[in-house]
């Protein structure tokens, strides 16, 4: 177990955290905090230790160097198994550090804020946050790393379960969600840079994130499973990845076959456009003056194949489109 005696939180995103922090401070936790962070803890009238206190050094650049520095990074990587590091942090009066809260400036929020200069964007680069998560992620054996808010709750169960104290086995779980978010932020100021530099067409290298949507009712075939994943990008396109289910049961991966061959169709058409399809061939594809009418000259077109297809629209479905489509089987429609 790791008892928790002494821990750094520092946050952009300071959601629970003052609830956490009262947890911590329950336990007699000393709590070493920055900024922003250390200012709304001690309005919500909890006790902090500012980091220039530990370090003997103000924040400096305005903020831009507060966390970087041998007390902080010593007190974190530093082997309680090892008498040699304790021995060194005694001669040079540094403490150990049990616990890191800690989430990373808003640089996607601020990428996509079309108002942002890119003075702001720069701004907005983390560098004291991923080092110090990477840190103590690395030394999980002594040091618990907290990153994401939606984590707080189970910290503060097993706190009051276990007596101030986290187990090894929470401790290792939690640097996936380190990794995963240091990973996933670097890649975001490589995308940033690449759209500036103009990425070249066919590149020699492409990093590719994938986050999960939902899990599917079924493969390829109904003994098979199935989820289905998007790639995670700073601009959103008209893609199947980012359609919503309004209603119905549970997609398939066969449905989803179908409706991406179904949008990629009719997509091609700026005149009102209807497509069927089943099992990824158009049973019927047709153009008229609404989607309405479309429908029914695409669904003329193959009726045995159109029962039980996915139908594509390139307008928003209305009240003479569902009167025509309700009474016939069909796995799902797509639309604006």
């Amino acid at each position: 177990m790791i008892r928790i005696k002494r821990a750094i939180i520092s946050v952009s995103d300071k959601k629970g955290i003052v609830e956490l922090a009262r947890e911590l401070r329950k336990f007699k936790v000393e709590i070493i905090s920055t900024g922003g962070t250390a200012r709304k803890l001690e309005n919500a009238g909890i006790r902090v230790k500012k980091i220039s206190k530990v370090t003997g050094f103000p924040e400096l650049l305005e903020g831009r160097v507060k966390t970087l520095h041998p007390k902080i990074f010593a007190g974190l990587l530093a082997r309680r198994d090892k008498a040699k590091h304790l021995k060194e942090l005694e001669k040079q009066n540094i403490g150990l550090i049990d616990l890191v809260v800690v989430n990373l400036y808003p640089f996607e929020k601020t990428v996509k804020n079309e108002r942002a200069n890119e003075a702001e964007i720069i701004e907005n680069i983390d560098i004291g946050g991923p080092s110090l998560l990477r840190a103590a992620a690395k030394n999980f054996s002594d040091v618990v790393v907290v990153t994401r808010p939606e984590r707080y709750g189970e910290i503060i169960a097993e706190l009051n379960k276990n007596n101030g104290q986290i187990s090894r086995k929470t401790s290792k779980n939690l640097i996936l969600d380190v990794f995963q978010l240091t990973s996933w932020y670097d890649h975001l100021i490589s995308q940033y840079f690449q759209k500036m530099a103009g990425e070249e067409e066919f590149p020699d290298a492409k990093e590719i994130f994938l986050e999960k949507i939902q899990n599917l009712r079924y493969g390829e075939n109904p003994h098979q499973k199935a989820s289905f994943y998007r790639e995670r990008v700073l601009e959103k396109g008209n893609f199947l990845t980012e359609a919503k289910k309004l209603q119905g049961k549970e997609i398939s991966f066969n449905n989803l076959l179908d409706l991406e061959a179904a949008l990629s169709i009719v997509q091609e058409f700026k005149e009102p456009a209807a497509v069927v399809i089943k099992h990824t061939n158009p049973a019927g594809v047709a153009l008229d003056k609404d989607v309405t009418a479309a429908y029914r000259k695409a669904y003329k077109t193959d009726p045995v194949s159109a029962f039980g297809s996915v139908v594509a629209l390139n307008r928003k479905v209305d009240k003479s489109f569902a009167r025509e489509i309700k009474n016939r089987f069909v796995e799902a429609v797509i639309a604006p």
